[in-house]
Formats: structure tokens, sequence, C-alpha cells
């Protein structure tokens, strides 16, 4: 390996300090499945017009996508637990690139289904590389930071959002009348030529997204990582079986409670991100897209002040206190969304976004902290489920 690290493991598979080179290179791709989440609401306003979708069927994009993480989360949990981690986000990786590039046939092909295809695969990716980089990141270094870790990786998540919003701005949504007010003034070829013109934007945000990930690969192969995995010599729980294992978690009622709270958190936060753009569109007709994603911009700048916020808090006072004050906050807001029928209530939207802030990397941390009797292969196949939950 060209980068070299010098740490000592510890028996329990955290280690006595944390490389940090190599603590920033697992951050950097925190953002980069946020760049592909966020893309996602962008592509389901532009696939609604494009296709003439009901907002039902314009929310295929995210089941697309998340039914990557369904299928994936287990099968990546044992790459790493029979090679490694490092292993694990290269494949990841690699299938997030390869995932990226059909969108290229995609959009000449010209269908709805082909490019749910495209997003299922880069979801495969996705799947990898959460699967290894939430629970890597909680383990590289000492124990007693290992939430704050998590946390402060999760930080670059919405980094990586905003700037996925921002691609889909400036190079996916145009000037003018809204799209489908566009669509509707034309008809037969020109009708035609034109959404084919505006699947042919949607390419150019994945362009710059395969370069950065082909740069992220290359480094990350070249750098040595540490194993974070429990000496097996002082435990029997390297051999326990998938179905031991499975066992275990079954009767675990505190793990159970942690992935139905990670269900519904994951569940809340993909509505309200993936309409919200629908939502200042249908409020105020005078928007167009570009106009209305400045909203979705906002909501993620909230998510980063408020997962910065909670993580100073969580350095002052207990986590589960932080993030019951923030969900409780957070059930507010969202009535008030529900409940008021003007533009008051996206900017109540985009604060519930700011109060998502410590919700996933929190429920992740201290859902795995219920795992005790098979603590490192039980850690790494229940992060499956609460990635499955997302």
């Amino acid at each position: 390996m060209l980068i070299k690290t010098d740490v000592q493991q510890l028996p329990d598979g955290y280690l006595d300090r944390t490389p940090m080179f190599q603590y920033i290179l697992l951050s950097i791709c925190f953002p980069m499945w946020g760049i592909a989440a966020s893309l996602n609401d962008i592509l389901i306003t532009q696939f609604k017009s494009i296709f003439t979708l009901s907002d039902f069927a314009s929310a295929f994009v995210q089941s697309a996508f998340y039914g990557g993480y369904f299928l994936l989360a287990i099968p990546a949990s044992r790459v790493i637990r029979r090679w490694s981690y490092k292993l694990s986000i290269l494949i990841g990786l690699s299938c997030y690139i390869g995932g990226c590039m059909l969108f290229f046939p995609a959009s000449h092909m010209a269908t709805y289904s082909v490019f749910l295809v495209a997003l299922f695969a880069i979801a495969v990716g996705l799947s990898f590389l959460e699967t290894s980089c939430n629970t890597y990141s909680s383990m590289i270094g000492p124990k007693d930071k290992a939430t704050l870790r998590l946390n402060i990786s999760q930080t670059f998540y919405p980094i990586g959002s905003i700037f996925g919003i921002l691609l889909g701005k400036y190079l996916i949504f145009t000037e003018g009348e809204a799209l489908h007010k566009q669509m509707g003034a034309l008809a037969g070829d020109e009708q035609r030529q034109f959404a084919e013109a505006m699947l042919q934007r949607t390419l150019q945000p994945y362009q710059f997204i395969i370069l950065v990930l082909v740069v992220l690969l290359i480094v990350v192969a070249v750098t040595e990582f540490p194993r974070c995995k429990p000496l097996a010599a002082d435990s029997n729980e390297s051999k326990a079986t998938i179905g031991e294992t499975l066992r275990y978690l079954a009767g675990n009622g505190r793990f159970k409670a942690g992935i139905v709270a990670q269900f519904l958190y994951v569940g809340m936060q993909t509505a309200v991100w993936s309409f919200t753009i629908r939502l200042a569109l249908q409020l105020d007709p005078a928007l167009n897209e570009r106009v209305a994603s400045n909203y979705m911009i906002w909501a993620f700048i909230g998510f980063f002040v408020g997962k910065f916020i909670a993580n100073i808090l969580m350095t002052k006072f207990n986590e589960n206190k932080v993030l019951i004050v923030y969900s409780i906050l957070g059930v507010l807001a969202l009535l008030y969304v529900i409940n008021v029928h003007n533009m008051s209530a996206v900017w109540a939207a985009i604060f519930t976004s700011a109060l998502f802030g410590p919700c996933w990397a929190t429920i992740y941390a201290r859902t795995l902290d219920t795992i005790n009797a098979i603590p490192k292969p039980a850690a790494r196949l229940s992060s499956c489920p609460l990635l499955v939950a997302r």
C-alpha cells in the first residue's frame, strides 16, 4: 500500500486512536451518497413532467433506489465479515460508478423503467458503501467516541445533498415556465423531441459524479485501512453463524425497537425531502422547478446546521435526550406542514429538515450499542436491517 497506518487495534476491534487520513477518506464517502439521494428529489420532479406521471408513479424513483438497499445490505455485510470493510467500500464505489454510467443508455432509450434500473444499480453500490462506512466510521478509533465519530462523518452527508441539489438546479432544471407547462404547450414530434432534450440534461450531473468516484476509488485502493475486527482469540464471536446471529438479534427487544424507530424516521425523511419541491410548486403556481429547488437547498443547509448543533450538544448532554428534544420539535413542525396550506408550510418543512440532524446516526449507533452477547459479527449483520430501514 502507498499510504500506510500505524494505529494499534484493541481486542474488541476498536483502535487506540483514530487514523485521521483514513477517517477523512471514509467520511468523504458520506457526501457521495448524499449527492445521489438528493438528485432523486430532482429526478422525481423532472420525470413526473416528462413521462406524465402521477405523484404515486414518480415515487417509484425512491422505491427503485431503496430496493437496492433492501436486497444488498446482507450480502454487503457478508463481504465485510469474510474479507474487509475496505473491499466492501471498493465494491460499493465500483457499483456506484456502473449505475451512473447506465444513465447514458437510459437517456437514449428514453423509458422510465430503464432509468429505474440505473437508479437501482446506484443503490446497490450505496448499500455496500453505507453498510461498511457507517459501522466502520464508528469503529475506526476509541470506543468511547464511536457515536461522535459517526455523527461527525454523517455531518458531511448534507454537504453532498446540497451539492446534489445545486447540480440538479443548474444542470437539469431550466429557466422559464415550469416543465409541465412547457410540455403542455407542445404536441406530437415537437413535444417528443423536447422531452428527449430534457432527458439528456439528466446525464450532466452524473458525468461529474463518475469523475469524482473514480478518483476516490483509486485513493481508497492504495490506502491501508485497519481491520477493526475483534481478535478471534478473545472469544468465539467470530465463529457465530448468520443463523445464530439472526436468532440473537430477533430476541433482542431493544434492537428491534431501534429498527422500528429507524424505519419510521427514514420513511418520514424520504417523504419530506421527496416532495418539498412538489409542495412549493403546488402552493405557488408561479414558481418553476429551478426556483422551487432553492427550498431544497435551504432544507439541506438546515439539515447541516441542525446536525452541527446536535454534535455540539452531544458533547455536553446525553445523546438520547438530544434526540428526544429534536424529535418532539420535528413532530410539531410536521403537524404544521400538514395543517397549513400556504408557503409557510414549505418553511416548516425546511425547519423539519434541520431537526433531522441527529436522528439517523444516533439511532443507528445507539441500536448497535444494544448488542453485547455476540458483539462484532452481530454488529456488522445488524447494520443490514438498519440500512434496509433506510
